[in-house]
């Protein structure tokens, strides 16, 4: 699908095959962004906003990558923790009896 988005005030026409409300949500988003990079630094040229701009974005999203990479990894002991003591819960098979007993 076709969907046009505008950033910095100029209009692209871009395919996806992703929603087109999407699309342009993250086109805001982008805008949104370069706008804040080209406050902070008035003489930069656009070419040197959309880099800083996606160096910006890039790392938000390694940090957010390794935050839920912790978060996944907790989540993982978490259930392990869980894991060993439903099985010291269970009562013991007729297989574990016969090898206590051997």
């Amino acid at each position: 699908m076709k969907v046009r988005i505008t950033i910095r005030g100029q209009s692209y026409t871009v395919r996806s095959d992703e929603d087109d409300v999407d699309l342009r949500e993250v086109a805001r988003y982008v805008d949104a962004r370069m706008a804040e990079v080209s406050r902070s630094a008035v003489t930069l040229d656009d070419y040197t906003v959309a880099l800083l701009t996606a160096l910006n974005i890039a790392s938000d999203f390694r940090r957010f990558q390794r935050s839920v990479d912790q978060e996944l990894s907790s989540i993982h002991h978490e259930i392990e923790g869980a894991m060993v003591l439903m099985e010291s819960a269970l009562p013991a098979s007729e297989d574990d009896e016969d090898e206590d007993t051997a």
